[in-house]
């Protein structure tokens, strides 16, 4: 699969990615953050840039995402996603963090996240001092 992005074309050479034009775009955006900004910031200052570089680009989203989670028709409780995100290829959740490393904890969260809204793939940035570590997190119900 081919994606072209500002004028360059890039291959994707994996057959079996989910949404592999979305994923590369936001993992577009997301280096690019990282590249401008850097590390050591609040993770409400990768929001914004976040939701700056999605503007820019074809992507559709939400932020701050709303989901009710319901047991029996019941609202139970209740979730806000950093980004609800509709791509050329596909929906995902965008999940930012600051830190070290993605945690077991914020995996299984994530997890809960594609359960409740019946997706597959969500996307895990975690802007670390000297990196963007990405991760994808898959719901195979």
């Amino acid at each position: 699969m081919e994606v072209d992005r500002g004028g360059k074309i890039y291959t994707i050479h994996k057959e079996d990615l989910l949404y592999p034009e979305t994923s590369y775009l936001v993992n577009g955006v997301l280096i690019d953050v990282y590249k401008k900004l850097g590390g050591g910031h609040l993770e409400k200052v990768y929001h914004k840039a976040v939701e700056i570089g999605l503007n820019d680009s074809i992507l559709k989203y939400k932020s701050q995402h709303y989901v009710p989670l319901t047991y029996k028709n019941k609202n139970v409780g209740k979730y806000f996603l950093d980004f609800y995100i509709e791509g050329p290829d596909g929906v995902l959740v965008l999940e930012l963090k600051r830190g070290k490393f993605v945690t077991a904890d914020l995996i299984e969260q994530t997890k809960k996240y594609l359960i409740a809204l019946n997706l597959q793939l969500a996307v895990v940035g975690c802007f670390t001092f000297d990196s963007v570590v990405i991760k994808r997190v898959i719901n195979e119900y």
